[in-house]
């Protein structure tokens, strides 16, 4: 395995969920910030053996497929 793929979503009831496409990795938070640090701890336990390199971890970042706001 040399990389880890998370779908990132809104909560209906706030904050965000992140979910791991290929392992049973599952985290949530309240903002995008948090989100990234609840990702790392989450792998890290998922992990352990892989400590170090989850130091780190790099973030890629998809565009929405929410439509952006019209501005007049």
């Amino acid at each position: 395995m040399n990389e880890l793929i998370f779908l990132v979503e809104e909560a209906p009831e706030g904050g965000f969920t992140a979910r791991a496409l290929d392992q049973a990795i599952f985290t949530e938070a309240d903002d995008l910030p948090s989100l990234r640090e609840q990702i790392r701890d989450a792998v890290r336990c998922h992990f352990e053996e892989l400590n170090e390199m989850v130091k780190a971890l790099p973030f890629y970042t998809l565009p929405s497929k929410t439509p952006a706001a019209k501005t007049k």
